[in-house]
């Protein structure tokens, strides 16, 4: 008894229509016109071209960063010849392997990197070398949540900071992405972390993960409190994104011969007054510091470190050492919502952009 004809077209049919999904170059995207977050769509581009030894990696999750808020009103460009697309961190899997790459990497490899953009996107090209592996049982969603904050965390206590065993260390916006990993990275290395926040709420996340102190910037001079803690003496590091607003009281906070790292100017960047004498008193050494527009080998570097000294503690049995704090999870078609969330600083720990479903592999592109 014959078949009829389709019995045998249908799983070549089948066949031809997941080749040309494979072969599709191109991708779905968070496009931006300068000024507010509605000026956010999702549009179709090109998949990234990979450049000298790079992966290509299928994005699950990315994550809003301050960072992609200022880029989007004109305020952050990109290094020169990155992707202008937003996005600073992004996890997923290895769709494709640099045919110059080290075989670090293989095809559906459960990765994670910080990126100088091009998260906010279904596909996004990385350099082999500064890839991390997600931590074993976490999800892809979560993982999106770790890069960027973490690293930045582990680079300014560590690399700009000299953290040193004993510390105690001022941390500006204790609720914050930043601000959640470096109370916990504060803890695992012997020291003493007190934060600034805006909010109960956001002081008592950093307590439960272990700051000694918070103080709420809402209620007047924190310096006083903080001497008072320090018995006079000040703190050893300031971890510090505010600048020209919090300056006289960091330095009534800061100890003699004190270390301050500088890494934003949500309060401003135009100091008056008798600044220079105060640091020259005090014998005070500010650092500035920014991570995007750094050379790949000191990205390298701190992920490196960050793989050896810290990777490893996400996924120590039922209890880690070190968690990812994720306040909310907005799917990918709900990026504007996700960016007035920031920006109303309403977040304690982390907002994942969702870009793809986990179980289904499906990109969440619905129209905003």
């Amino acid at each position: 008894m014959s078949l009829p004809l389709s019995k045998f077209l249908l799983p070549i049919y089948c066949v031809f229509v997941r080749s040309l999904h494979v072969m599709s170059s191109e991708m779905k995207y968070v496009h931006y016109e300068k000024g507010g977050a509605e000026n956010l769509s999702i549009r179709t581009t090109n998949t990234p071209a990979l450049r000298e030894r790079e992966v290509l990696v299928k994005v699950y999750a990315s994550a809003i960063n301050r960072a992609d808020t200022l880029q989007r009103k004109g305020f952050y460009p990109p290094p020169p010849g990155e992707s202008e697309i937003l996005g600073l961190e992004a996890a997923g899997t290895v769709e494709k392997v640099g045919s110059d790459c080290t075989g670090s990497w293989k095809i559906g490899d459960k990765v994670m990197a910080l990126l100088t953009g091009g998260g906010y996107a279904e596909f996004v090209a990385v350099p082999e070398d500064i890839l991390l592996p997600v931590p074993v049982g976490m999800s892809l969603t979560v993982a999106g949540g770790i890069p960027e904050v973490w690293l930045t965390a582990y680079q300014l206590l560590h690399v700009a900071g000299e953290l040193e065993k004993g510390d105690s260390v001022l941390i500006h916006a204790g609720g914050s992405g930043v601000g959640t990993a470096a109370v916990q990275l504060c803890i695992q290395a012997g020291c003493k972390p007190i934060v600034t926040a805006g909010s109960e709420s956001k002081l008592q996340m950093a307590k439960d993960l272990g700051a000694v102190a918070g103080y709420n910037y809402k209620e007047g001079d924190w310096s006083e409190k903080v001497l008072e803690f320090t018995q006079g003496r000040g703190v050893d590091l300031i971890i510090d994104c505010i600048g020209a607003s919090y300056y006289e009281q960091n330095m009534k906070s800061i100890r003699t011969e004190g270390r301050w790292v500088l890494y934003g100017l949500l309060g401003g960047g135009n100091i008056s007054g008798d600044m220079f004498s105060q640091l020259l008193r005090k014998r005070i050494r500010i650092t500035g510091t920014t991570l995007r527009a750094r050379k790949l080998q000191y990205k390298k570097n701190i992920t490196d470190g960050f793989s050896k000294n810290c990777l490893p503690l996400f996924k120590d049995g039922s209890k880690p050492q070190l968690k990812p704090i994720i306040d909310t999870i907005f799917p990918f078609h709900k990026v504007a919502d996700a960016h007035r969330y920031m920006e109303a600083n309403k977040n304690t720990g982390k907002i994942v952009l969702q870009i793809r479903d986990e179980s289904s592999g499906k990109t969440l592109h619905d129209e905003l």
